[in-house]
């Protein structure tokens, strides 16, 4: 074998060992990406909306009982933002720790962080006050959260009605503040948490 025919039988043998290696690298499968589906694999999202009629303009409403922080008054527990500024997005408010997601002029909404010791239930509630005339309005409170986790029907419907009871007096007390009372005493502690928890 000449010198030149062994070098053309070289090259030969290295573009060979080349496309073996890029076709045996176009045969081997890439790993599988881990499944990234949701966390709770039958969610069961539930809406609770709420109002009541306020003899107040909307905008006089808002500024009565809209900071963010306002929940203490009309929750009568304590409240303290921890994070940011009363009203602007990412504020965190003690009350469940409880982050501004979102607002307007006139709303806002909020929903709460996932917790080590709970399953999450992606919480979010709003709280608006809509113009009805140019001198009364109504106060809508929305609550959005998934009831999957709860044992059966009858304890998701418990937990309906607890909550409804909760931000009904909410509204109540939001009502009676917004249009220049005052408030009766808070109910004794010791019931069921407040606030979406």
């Amino acid at each position: 074998m000449t010198r030149h025919s062994f070098g053309r039988s070289m090259t030969g043998c290295a573009i060979f060992m080349a496309c073996l290696a890029t076709a045996a690298g176009a045969q081997t499968p890439a790993p599988a990406a881990p499944a990234g589906g949701p966390a709770v694999a039958a969610p069961t999202y539930i809406s609770i909306p709420l109002e009541i009629a306020v003899n107040r303009p909307a905008a006089e409403v808002w500024k009565r009982v809209g900071k963010y922080c306002d929940i203490g008054e009309w929750f009568q527990i304590p409240c303290t933002i921890t994070s940011g500024k009363d009203g602007e997005f990412g504020a965190v408010r003690s009350v469940a720790n409880e982050i501004l997601v979102g607002k307007t002029e006139l709303s806002y909404t909020y929903t709460q962080p996932v917790r080590n010791d709970r399953p999450y239930n992606l919480y979010h509630g709003t709280l608006e006050a809509r113009p009805v005339t140019a001198t009364t309005s109504k106060l809508v409170y929305t609550l959005f959260f998934d009831n999957s986790m709860l044992a059966d029907a009858a304890a998701r419907e418990t937990d309906r009605a607890r909550r409804v009871t909760q931000f009904t007096r909410a509204l109540e007390n939001m009502k009676i503040l917004a249009e220049g009372g005052t408030l009766p005493p808070a109910p004794p502690r010791g019931g069921p948490p407040p606030a979406g928890r």
